[in-house]
């Protein structure tokens, strides 16, 4: 059985920083991609930024600049810097794991509060 567990969220100031993480327990084969999504009230789960085994990364137009998404294979780990955050980033943040085998996982969502 794979869980995703994901931590460090939490309520911050406009312009403070936060970083999540996400890390796999279980038998999870080939991590082809890693993703942060979130999900605000009334609106659809978005993608936040993503990273490939090969390590390129793409983010959502909202973020880029600001958050940074990284990850270390030996631990199954996904981790998201999020800068400059703003009231608009507030949002529960669920994490994606990706086999090779198209198989997904996800996190059970952490909740970013920001205040302005």
């Amino acid at each position: 059985q794979v869980q995703l567990v994901e931590s460090g969220g939490g309520l911050v100031q406009a312009g403070r920083s936060l970083r999540l993480s996400c890390a796999a327990s279980g038998s999870i084969f080939s991590i082809n991609f890693m993703g942060w999504y979130r999900q605000a009230p009334g609106k659809q789960r978005e993608l936040v930024a993503g990273i490939t085994s090969g390590a390129s990364t793409n983010y959502a137009d909202s973020v880029k600049g600001r958050f940074t998404i990284s990850r270390d294979n030996a631990k199954n780990t996904v981790y998201l810097q999020m800068n400059s955050l703003k009231p608009e980033d507030t949002a529960v943040y669920y994490c994606k794991f990706r086999s090779i085998y198209a198989n997904d996982y996800w996190g059970q969502g952490t909740q970013v509060t920001v205040s302005s």
